[in-house]
């Protein structure tokens, strides 16, 4: 477990350089920093995968919190202007941040009580969850988020400039559509009062794009607000989705990650031959992340692997060069197999695709070497597995 006291916690250079990441199995992600400032145009709560696995859209970026304690308030949000003033400054408030399994939680003090946050996401869906929980509180806390939204392709940069988004109450919550033929955005919570809004937050500054020489500047659309008193012992979710009907109850979510991730855990400790150390098993967890649903034609469980966050999609070479490492090393052969026939469904004139891009269903060949990855590959899985009889559809 990564764990980071308040000597990281409340360095703002330090913890705004560290990044989190939270997917979902079909190339959607959720990302930011510690500090909670937003640096990449690739941060976000919620970029969904709107054409799985590609199609990647920012929906929601960020939450701004604030929780009251016995008469304190105190902002949990960080946030760099373009002005290059940060306001409000709730890294400050950060007393502890670790990774559990591959949820970022923080632990923030407000007063003498102790609010813990995590966040994750469905799996094989366009889902994240922000789950609040009072660790140490002598009542009742009040948590104010003001929820912000977007709606674009992930490499690019929103200025509002007017752009009029119809938000619209919905049971539990605010639905938002962004213009006519958006994916609907459903923003909701159990045990909530919930306010929709519109005003755009202007002139966010992102300063790894400014490094990159990139469009560094960014508008958010404050859509919602929600408030919610908080009691010891008794958690409380944020749910942000492009699905039309996810699971309100945070805990029952929560458990299926758990679920997910401890069913990795015991397929790869089915493959290990003597004890490993525990960052093994954490390299297992991140291995997880690459591995993606790929619908190949009439075939709902095509798979494959994204060559790499945030901006890169799946690609044949990487595919095929890391394919034994991320799925005949942690347990998973039947995943091998998956991807190999994938590909092999895509092939062309001898050459597997190199990539698929963003926009457009046609995948380019323009690698020599990834056919030859893919023969080492299934070299590798029919090694591991003894499934010589895979070979006559994997064998073009």
């Amino acid at each position: 477990m990564l764990d980071w006291g308040p000597e990281l916690a409340q360095d703002l250079a330090a913890s705004e350089s560290r990044e989190w990441l939270c997917t979902n199995g079909i190339g959607g992600f959720a990302s930011g920093t510690i500090a909670s400032v937003l640096t990449r145009r690739y941060h976000g709560l919620l970029v969904a995968a709107l054409a799985p696995p590609l199609g990647r859209t920012l929906l929601v970026a960020k939450v701004e919190e604030t929780a009251e304690y016995l008469g304190e308030a105190r902002a949990l949000s960080a946030n760099r202007w373009a002005s290059r003033a940060v306001e409000p400054r709730g890294d400050r408030a950060i007393e502890r941040w670790r990774l559990e399994g591959t949820s970022p939680v923080w632990i923030y003090a407000v007063g003498a009580a102790r609010l813990e946050k995590r966040i994750w996401m469905e799996q094989g869906a366009n889902t994240t969850y922000v789950r609040y929980a009072l660790e140490r509180a002598r009542g009742p806390l009040t948590l104010t988020l003001a929820v912000l939204v977007n709606y674009r392709d992930y490499h690019g940069a929103t200025r509002g400039d007017g752009w009029r988004m119809r938000v619209e109450p919905v049971p539990h919550g605010v639905r938002v559509l962004a213009f006519d033929g958006a994916s609907p955005v459903l923003l909701l919570a159990l045990g909530a009062e919930a306010t929709p809004a519109h005003t755009w937050y202007e002139g966010f500054r992102l300063a790894r794009e400014e490094e990159r020489g990139l469009e560094s500047q960014e508008d958010h659309l404050h859509a919602a607000t929600f408030r919610a008193t908080l009691e010891p012992g008794a958690p409380w979710a944020l749910v942000l989705s492009a699905e039309a009907a996810p699971t309100l109850d945070g805990e029952e979510a929560r458990r299926r990650r758990l679920a997910h991730e401890e069913e990795l855990g015991a397929r790869w400790g089915r493959v290990v031959a003597s004890p490993a150390p525990p960052w093994i098993g954490r390299l297992v967890l991140a291995a997880d992340q690459f591995l993606v649903r790929r619908p190949v034609g009439e075939d709902p469980d095509g798979a494959s692997v994204i060559a790499g966050y945030h901006w890169f999609g799946d690609w044949g070479r990487d595919t095929m060069v890391s394919l034994a490492g991320l799925t005949l090393a942690t347990g998973r052969p039947e995943l091998a197999r998956r991807i190999l026939t994938t590909y092999a469904r895509l092939v062309d004139r001898g050459m597997l695709p190199n990539r698929f891009p963003d926009a457009g269903p046609a995948p380019e060949y323009t690698s020599v070497d990834a056919a030859l990855w893919y023969v080492e590959a299934v070299r590798a899985y029919v090694e591991a597995t003894g499934d010589r009889e895979s070979l006559a559809r994997l064998w073009p």
